[in-house]
């Protein structure tokens, strides 16, 4: 039987008794008013009993009843031992997740909805500078690199931000911010000093490596030239072999050439002005047009707006010249290129469509890597330098662009260019 239903039992137990009692003395009412009082006022003791053990955070062992308060406190008492023995778990999960963070190598911070620090770790008040008595100051307060400042207030964290280190300029550090739960955000930093001197001993290397070709590279050329021109075409051998010298010396060029164009890209400074886009591509395709057969037009140039951009000239023509050349190059000689200048919603785009070969879906992420080429059965032998794509995402990349690509095996690719509108100009 349970605990209610012998309380209920209980107190018709006792109204049975006024009830035989009363009716023999006559006093039904005045017993029943004592009963009923008497049931009132030890409810109102228990409560007054229970609400002060409440108040007390419920420590210890609950105090001595019986009834239904007995059951009452006894469940109170279990579910605040089975809450202890949660919190006791809970700390010691934050404690072994604290003491992980704080072995880790990379900065880690905790911030609030209004970028206040909630924790830090080790690494964090190494790299960043910051104390635990920082905890609460909001982190603009304390890194106040503009970069940082316009990356934290942008709300986008898709990719990581570089600024030296507060503390140390000659560290590097890639800071990126993680959202997660209710408006909380994890910001981490990560030294990448080794990195970014690698990449400039890089960029150093293949500039002063191409740099340096070119001189013997046009020393090559030119006594080639003069061979071709003493060249009597008696001996087919002789012949051939300059064809094929003059052939890979001029790819050589080529590649030298990309190789010096990526690199002005990697760190150049941009200077921008208004580019008058449509005759820029007008010029492009009439000059592709020319290196095709002159009776046979390729080129389908639609400008279906006349806005111009912000950007760099030479940067731009370079970029939609490789485009066109690709298109051109991997798509049969009788088929139609097809070149669109126009406004989308919410950008200015440009597409470059053929009906060549195509893309497989697995080599379309990778073909804007340097020297990538797809491996694709082909009629005949196509030459390129493996930069043309580079060229192109670079080039993009240095004007707020973003290269998307459309393609299929055997029926042809889709080239876009998105520019976002901030670079429309008068």
């Amino acid at each position: 039987m349970g605990i209610w239903q012998k309380e209920i039992i209980t107190i018709l137990l006792l109204f049975f008794v006024v009830l035989i009692v009363g009716g023999m003395t006559g006093l039904f009412l005045p017993l029943l008013l004592l009963l009923t009082l008497f049931i009132l006022i030890r409810h109102i003791y228990q409560i007054i009993r229970f609400e002060k053990w409440i108040s007390m955070g419920g420590r210890g062992k609950y105090p001595k009843t019986t009834g239904v308060w007995e059951e009452i406190y006894y469940h109170v008492y279990r579910i605040k031992k089975n809450e202890k023995k949660r919190k006791k778990k809970l700390g010691k999960m934050i404690d072994q997740f604290r003491q992980s963070t704080e072995a880790l190598p990379d900065a880690a911070v905790v911030l609030g909805a209004h970028d206040e620090i909630e924790w830090a770790n080790k690494a964090a008040r190494e790299v960043l500078g910051l104390k635990q008595s920082d905890k609460g100051q909001r982190i603009p307060n304390l890194i106040r690199f503009p970069e940082f400042i316009h990356y934290l207030k942008s709300r986008n964290y898709s990719e990581a931000v570089i600024l030296p280190s507060p503390v140390d300029s000659r560290i590097t550090l890639a800071v990126r911010i993680v959202t997660y739960g209710a408006g909380l955000r994890l910001l981490l930093a990560q030294d990448v000093t080794q990195l970014k001197k690698m990449e400039r001993m890089r960029k150093d290397f293949v500039a002063n490596v191409s740099h340096e070709l070119r001189t013997p590279l046009t020393v090559l050329k030119g006594y080639l030239e003069t061979l071709q021109d003493m060249d009597d075409r008696k001996s087919p051998l002789l012949t051939n072999s300059f064809q094929q010298m003059q052939g890979q010396t001029e790819r050589m060029q080529h590649l030298v050439d990309d190789l010096l164009l990526l690199t002005r890209l990697e760190t150049q400074q941009r200077q921008a002005q208004c580019i008058n886009v449509p005759a820029l591509l007008s010029q492009i395709c009439k000059e592709g047009d020319t290196l095709e057969n002159a009776s046979n037009r390729r080129i389908e140039l639609t400008l279906e707006t006349d806005v111009h951009i912000l950007g760099e000239e030479h940067e731009l023509r370079s970029a939609f010249t490789n485009l066109l050349g690709n298109a051109l190059k991997y798509s049969p000689e009788d088929s139609v290129v097809k070149v669109r200048w126009y406004q989308a919603i919410d950008d200015i785009v440009l597409d470059v469509e053929d009906q060549g070969e195509g893309i497989a879906a697995a080599d379309i992420p990778r073909v804007t890597e340097r020297f990538y080429r797809s491996e694709v059965k082909r009629n005949k032998k196509v030459s390129g330098t493996g930069l043309g794509l580079a060229i192109v995402k670079h080039v993009l990349m240095r004007h707020d662009a973003r290269l998307n690509i459309v393609s299929e095996l055997g029926k042809g690719s889709c080239f876009s260019c998105h520019f976002p509108i901030k670079r429309v100009c008068s």
